[in-house]
């Protein structure tokens, strides 16, 4: 069965709306049909510095811990592959059957101004 699973830094500081949203997300997707990883998208905006953030609940639904090492990620709107970016999150580690809320921050040099926001999510390629 999946566990939801706070950072630390977000359990103390996520307000109560957002932690709701997340639980109600994670209740009605933690009983996916998978046996990977899944990036489920929560939402997206920008900040003052033009950078894009992604906010995904992933979940680990291997039998192994989960981490990102230089793992890329293609964020994608409308159909269309908008950029691509690679990660790594040393002091984030998903363990096996739990899931995480993350926000992956997108350098603004690629950021494509034309995104509008809505329905963009993240695939791990």
């Amino acid at each position: 069965m999946q566990k939801l699973e706070f950072e630390s830094s977000w359990d103390k500081t996520i307000s109560n709306k957002d932690r709701q949203k997340i639980e109600a997300n994670f209740l009605e997707t933690s009983h996916a049909n998978n046996q990977g990883i899944l990036l489920t998208p929560l939402w997206q905006s920008s900040n003052h510095k033009g950078e894009l953030l992604v906010t995904v609940l992933i979940h680990n639904f291997t039998t192994h811990p989960f981490s990102f090492q230089n793992t890329k990620l293609k964020y994608i709107e409308a159909n269309v592959v908008r950029f691509e970016h690679s990660f790594t999150l040393p002091s984030l580690s998903i363990q096996a059957g739990s899931s995480t809320p993350w926000t992956f921050i997108f350098p603004n040099e690629s950021l494509d101004n034309k995104l509008s926001f809505e329905n963009g999510y993240l695939e791990i390629i």
